[in-house]
């Protein structure tokens, strides 16, 4: 079963024009938008690229979004990104 591709409008505040983000792309600004100041990473909501979701966030649609590098302990410790939307978007309807 194929779910609907999501699709969010949106516009940085001020701006007369508005982008159209779609499928994972959209997905990963809604979880950004969601997530607010604590932001997201891919160990607590996994999804399969989100380096490339992020990358196209910033170079496609001009948004700031701030990646902190944090530490990870278990089996396999190393680092992890955690990506915050440091824009201020407008989503319109």
């Amino acid at each position: 079963m194929r779910h609907p591709k999501q699709t969010i409008r949106f516009r940085l505040p001020g701006a007369g024009w508005a982008c159209v983000a779609n499928g994972r792309v959209a997905w990963a600004l809604a979880e950004l938008l969601r997530a607010g100041k604590r932001g997201v990473t891919p160990i607590d909501n996994p999804g399969p690229r989100w380096s490339a979701y992020i990358f196209t966030l910033r170079t496609e649609y001009g948004l700031d979004i701030e990646t902190v590098n944090e530490p990870h302990g278990g089996p396999y410790p190393g680092t992890h990104a955690r990506y915050v939307l440091k824009s201020r978007i407008e989503v319109v309807e």
